[in-house]
């Protein structure tokens, strides 16, 4: 059977005009895509180079208006007390996440009219946004800083191990301080710890296992406290709404 020029004709042309259509398809998403990207990128640089918070925006962590506003180096406005509160929650000597868009932030940026503002309140965060932003500047300036501030992270460190909310005890941590300072007093040549037949690193280790066990049992006796405490408060309002009815009526 012979198949003539006039019958292959027609299927070669409709094959060639559907891959036109499917290149052309195919080129006009990719452009999209591109669009997009290009877009989503722009709006990224746009916030991160913006000076104020956009008026129609709410900080993303107390869901009201912002107070003392402040952008992380992501781009991201918050309440400078909200994101300074939520990073004491986060690890001591790391800089928290972006609520957002998890990115750690390095850098708070306070809005540029605050530095004129002489509310004690604003005074206040605006001093903390600048301690929070010399402890992560990097390098050995953010070292030597780390190092000044020693004493407030030391007591940040503490208070996260009585919070019987946070999980992290900083046994790491605080095994390798206990670590360092049995070095310090095997150098110096001391003798006035009772070691009763152990090593002194082994007096220290256990002793740091001991501290970090006894801060945990006060954390939570402290919680119960204030659970009763809060419970009694709630019993004595219930008590007292009856009386105050009787006495409008």
């Amino acid at each position: 059977m012979e198949v003539t020029t006039d019958e292959v004709l027609p299927e070669v042309n409709a094959s060639a005009v559907t891959d036109n259509l499917d290149r052309n398809e195919l080129v006009e998403s990719s452009n999209a895509v591109v669009l997009a990207e290009e877009r989503k990128i722009g709006e990224a640089e746009n916030r991160e180079e913006s000076e104020t918070p956009p008026e129609d925006d709410i900080c993303p962590i107390c869901f009201s208006s912002f107070t003392v506003p402040c952008r992380g180096n992501c781009g991201h406005w918050y309440c400078g007390n909200c994101i300074l509160q939520y990073w004491n929650y986060a690890a001591v000597s790391r800089p928290c996440k972006c609520p957002m868009c998890v990115r750690l932030i390095t850098k708070l940026s306070p809005e540029a009219s605050l530095l004129e503002r002489q509310e004690q309140e604003v005074k206040e965060v605006l001093d903390k946004v600048r301690r929070y932003n010399r402890l992560f500047v990097g390098g050995l300036t953010g070292f030597v800083q780390k190092v000044h501030e020693l004493p407030f992270l030391m007591k940040r460190m503490v208070w996260h191990m009585m919070d019987t909310d946070v999980n992290n005890l900083y046994f790491h941590e605080v095994r390798i301080f206990a670590m360092f300072m049995s070095t310090l007093y095997t150098a110096a040549e001391f003798n006035f710890i009772p070691t009763g037949g152990f090593r002194i690193v082994t007096v220290f280790d256990y002793a740091a296992i001991a501290m970090i066990l006894i801060l945990r049992l006060v954390g939570i006796y402290r919680r119960r406290r204030l659970a009763q405490q809060v419970r009694h408060l709630a019993a004595a309002v219930i008590e007292e709404e009856p009386e105050r009815d009787l006495r409008e009526k």
